[in-house]
């Protein structure tokens, strides 16, 4: 399935039907008296969350939608049906933008959360509603009110506990289909991952949390080079970051240089997301010289209040520790700031 996280869509709620102009004709009864009924209200437009959608792809193929317009009124008194109320269904996550104004209408993140965004117009009163004392035969009516219409902006970000950060080929991809039952592509070449994928990991037993495999950034991400200038906005909701350093020889340039520069690129993006915790995952343990440079990684990363962990997704080798430690740690961030850190048995 293709992903999609941003559309444009056009949206109007129902017109109410116009009021009913009509006097009450039966034998032998003259002067009968107007009995035009009112017409219906429009329907309204809401947007509900599904937690089975996960892209925004079906937007792509339908891009107007409207809700049903009121019925007229009708003569003996007979008022026009409502209009049926549009519901559009939109996956978790989902940010409603209006397009014109740029204004936030709604930000939709919990399983089956509802939201009228646009509502329909009132029914127009039929002449039998201006009978007056005076008046007894009045020949005004209303027409329906216009429903209200808007061109929206739909903008995904990703729900997921844990992100994964790096440079492109540090592993992350192999890491979450080790511990997950996500089955992302893998290769031995940069930007093997063009979409985000989620996985469900397991820990303590019987909890899980949501793990979000994020395409590589490279410098200049946030200006827009490489793929993470679409993608950065998906780690904005994540409680936890696991920043996976590459020290083999199939990544260019320094593992330190590297970790540096993805700080930079998600301080430039937004600068709170470097006040969410952050875990240093040195990956591949399983080749020689990786396990030789890690002896000076280790105390760098440490002495800079990061925790460490040595892994190898392809053996198995440490993912398991980590994975408790993460679960331990969204519980003590669920917890609140003020909890004491958890203690992680090697």
């Amino acid at each position: 399935m293709k992903f999609v996280d941003e559309v444009k869509i056009h949206i109007k709620a129902g017109d109410g039907g116009r009021g009913c102009l009509s006097f009450r004709r039966e034998k032998f009864i003259p002067l009968g008296g107007p009995d035009g009924g009112d017409g219906g209200n429009g329907g309204s437009v809401w947007f509900r969350v599904d937690s089975g959608l996960s892209t925004l792809l079906d937007f792509r193929y339908k891009v107007h939608y409207k809700a049903e317009r009121g019925m007229h009124g009708m003569g003996a008194n007979r008022h026009g049906k409502g209009g049926e109320d549009l519901h559009i269904s939109v996956p978790p996550g989902t940010l409603v933008y209006d397009d014109e104004t740029g204004e936030l209408l709604a930000d939709l993140t919990k399983a089956d959360q509802e939201i009228k965004l646009l509502k329909g117009g009132m029914g127009g009163r039929g002449n039998a509603r201006f009978a007056t004392s005076t008046n007894r035969a009045p020949r005004h009516t209303q027409p329906g009110m216009p429903g209200e219409e808007k061109t929206l902006r739909l903008q995904l970000k990703l729900l997921a506990d844990i992100g994964l950060v790096g440079m492109p080929n540090a592993g992350k991809s192999t890491l979450i289909s080790a511990v997950s039952a996500a089955k992302p592509k893998i290769a031995d070449y940069p930007f093997t991952t063009l979409i985000p994928n989620l996985g469900v990991v397991s820990y303590g037993g019987y909890k899980s949390f949501v793990m979000a495999d994020i395409p590589g950034l490279i410098a200049g991400a946030s200006e827009g080079h490489g793929l993470g200038t679409r993608f950065l906005r998906h780690i904005e909701r994540t409680d936890l970051f696991l920043h996976l350093v590459d020290a083999s020889s199939m990544q260019e340039g320094d593992p330190v240089e590297n970790f540096e520069t993805i700080n930079r690129e998600l301080l430039q993006h937004d600068p709170q997301l470097l006040d969410k915790p952050q875990f240093v995952v040195l990956t591949k343990q399983d080749i020689t010289e990786v396990r030789e440079q890690q002896q000076e990684l280790i105390p760098y990363f440490e002495q800079r209040g990061y925790r460490v962990f040595c892994i190898s997704a392809v053996t198995g080798e440490g993912t398991r520790p980590l994975v408790e430690a993460v679960g331990l740690e969204l519980e003590r961030l669920r917890q609140g700031p003020e909890s004491e850190p958890p203690t992680v048995l090697p």
